[in-house]
């Protein structure tokens, strides 16, 4: 009985190892290829589900079936005007025929190498063709740059007319670089230039000029903001001038006006009492003048000054 179970067991485990090395399943995001004695056998696999192959003597090579990216390093090229510049691009493609990939290039790695030498000459042989505004732009718009920066690129390269652009030069990269492709079981779906800049010491030379042309803006910026000034602070001393001659006329129209009625007030009380409005008025003087401690009053005794004064002694 013991050996009887030892015996199943043994089925069961060899009947498991032998399922599992014949059958197989495939994922949406993958293909396969089934190599026999390290050799590819039959059509490349690419529907998803469960598979079957020769146990033991056949082996699945599994390769994504999805859109993979490549991104290149950065290559230093002159362009047709001698300006070195640093192109930095990237890529989307995927495998299209597994079969040729595994014979040509055998796994992603390899691709991307290949990648790295197809689509770094094409981007070479093409940007150093051309001008570097054709690389920089895409369209004849008009340029809102100081002399400086136009300096940076050129003053001859910005006032010639793009004829491609950096779009154009773009899909020219693509177009020569997807030709070869097919070739490795690939298919190069997109590509970009990511970056373009100036070799170090060129774009070193560049800053220093922008910060001195910056430097001299905001230096003309402070001169006009200082006239701006000096001419507001005129034409608020103008103002000033103006508000205060004509307060000043009105407070003489007022006071004119306020004497004059006051004038008619004192010539209504005179001829209404001529002798008492005297009579006051003398003693108002009275108080404003021999009140004062720091005057001195010399009158004659026949003044007409002290003629109430007089009135009192009698």
């Amino acid at each position: 009985m013991r050996k009887r179970i030892i015996i199943i067991g043994v089925l069961v485990v060899a009947a498991l190892i032998l399922l599992g090395s014949t059958f197989y399943t495939i994922d949406e995001t993958e293909q396969v290829i089934i190599l026999q004695f390290g050799k590819p056998v039959g059509d490349p696999i690419k529907e998803a589900g469960l598979h079957a192959k020769l146990p033991f003597v056949q082996k699945v090579t599994r390769f994504d079936k999805r859109v993979l990216e490549w991104d290149g390093d950065e290559n230093q090229i002159p362009t047709s005007d001698k300006k070195y510049i640093w192109v930095d691009t990237f890529a989307r493609w995927r495998i299209v025929d597994p079969l040729k990939f595994y014979q040509s290039v055998n796994n992603e790695r390899n691709a991307h190498s290949r990648l790295d030498d197809i689509i770094d000459s094409a981007t070479r042989n093409y940007v150093s063709e051309n001008l570097l505004i054709e690389a920089v732009r895409n369209s004849n718009r008009e340029l809102q740059i100081t002399v400086e920066e136009a300096e940076g690129f050129g003053l001859e390269t910005v006032a010639q007319q793009i004829e491609k652009g950096r779009k154009q030069i773009t899909k020219l990269i693509l177009m020569k670089a997807a030709e070869t492709m097919p070739q490795y079981g690939i298919e190069l779906l997109d590509m970009r230039i990511k970056r373009i800049n100036y070799i170090e010491e060129v774009r070193q030379k560049v800053y220093e000029r922008m910060i001195s042309e910056r430097k001299r803006i905001a230096e003309k910026f402070r001169s006009e903001g200082e006239g701006r000034k000096a001419e507001i602070d005129g034409e608020r001393e103008k103002e000033l001038q103006r508000i205060t001659s004509e307060a000043y006329r009105r407070a003489q129209v007022i006071k004119g006006k306020a004497d004059a009625e006051a004038t008619r007030t004192y010539a209504s009380a005179y001829n209404r009492g001529p002798e008492f409005y005297a009579f006051l008025k003398t003693l108002e003087t009275y108080k404003s003048t021999l009140n004062n401690d720091n005057a001195t009053l010399i009158l004659n005794t026949d003044s007409d000054f002290l003629k109430y004064l007089k009135s009192i002694e009698k």
